[in-house]
């Protein structure tokens, strides 16, 4: 497993509110699911924590309750949200094990997904009673921060009522995801996020039926297919990152994977 936590250029926010919220960003670099859903546990169960306690102090003497976006490429993995149905994995263990892939039900919302190399992937652990208690919202601001980046490269990107999600050609004869969600809340403490496919290996997909969604007309796409050039997670890493903290109204800073170290042990 691969671990390395590299440098994450934080741009400051174009349009910061007077009291902007502050995120600390962490680049995990590529990391086996397995350990990256831990750490999410972990650092979920700090700011729950930390919101408990605050109900016993007086509003002067709050503890920050801290905000994080973790920002991961993993290897092969098919993931199967609680809604979802194990039939809607179509590989046995010999395909998995073809693409050295792996197969793990969790514990976010929607239907079953993948996740490989060339995925960029971003887990916000927010505390969503400092940004707005309202999930459908919440989401909204993650496609429209996708749809922003995807801008960026010229591309029309968009949504499809009652899938959620980005879309490129959203409303035409053949749209084609290019970014799946799906997150879990508790407390209104969030883990999970979305996942955008930057120059992942397409052939994956089809050993599922990708978010549940069994229409023949609905395909999935990545960046670098859609541009015709390759296009590197590194190129996208900081936009993606400056379009969360807009979309936020929120400040970033850098925060190394050691500094979570001793959050994981706690918790």
């Amino acid at each position: 497993m691969d671990s390395t936590c590299r440098t994450v250029t934080v741009i400051p926010t174009r349009q910061s509110p007077v009291i902007a919220q502050s995120v600390a960003i962490t680049d995990l670099g590529r990391m086996e699911f397995g350990p990256a859903w831990q750490l999410q546990q972990h650092l979920q169960a700090e700011a729950i924590a930390v919101k408990v306690a605050n109900r016993d102090r007086l509003p002067q003497d709050y503890a920050p309750v801290p905000n994080r976006l973790l920002l991961v490429e993993h290897p092969p993995v098919f993931t199967l949200g609680k809604s979802g149905k194990p039939e809607h994995l179509l590989a046995d263990a010999d395909a998995l094990a073809a693409i050295g892939a792996t197969y793990l039900p969790i514990d976010r919302g929607g239907d079953i997904t993948y996740h490989g190399p060339g995925q960029l992937v971003a887990y916000p652990i927010l505390d969503l009673e400092q940004f707005g208690t309202d999930i459908g919202r919440y989401l909204r601001g993650l496609e429209q921060a996708v749809i922003a980046v995807l801008a960026g490269y010229g591309l029309s990107a968009g949504r499809i009522a009652g899938l959620t999600g980005v879309w490129i050609d959203a409303a035409g004869p053949t749209p084609r995801k290019i970014c799946a969600m799906g997150i879990r809340c508790s407390r209104w403490v969030s883990m999970h996020g979305l996942a955008l496919n930057v120059s992942t290996d397409l052939s994956h997909f089809r050993l599922i039926v990708p978010c549940g969604i069994a229409d023949a007309t609905k395909g999935v796409t990545s960046l670098s297919a859609e541009l015709g050039s390759p296009v590197t997670i590194d190129d996208v890493r900081p936009r993606l990152v400056q379009a969360l903290l807009d979309e936020w109204q929120a400040v970033g800073h850098a925060q190394p994977l050691e500094a979570l170290s001793a959050v994981a042990r706690a918790h």
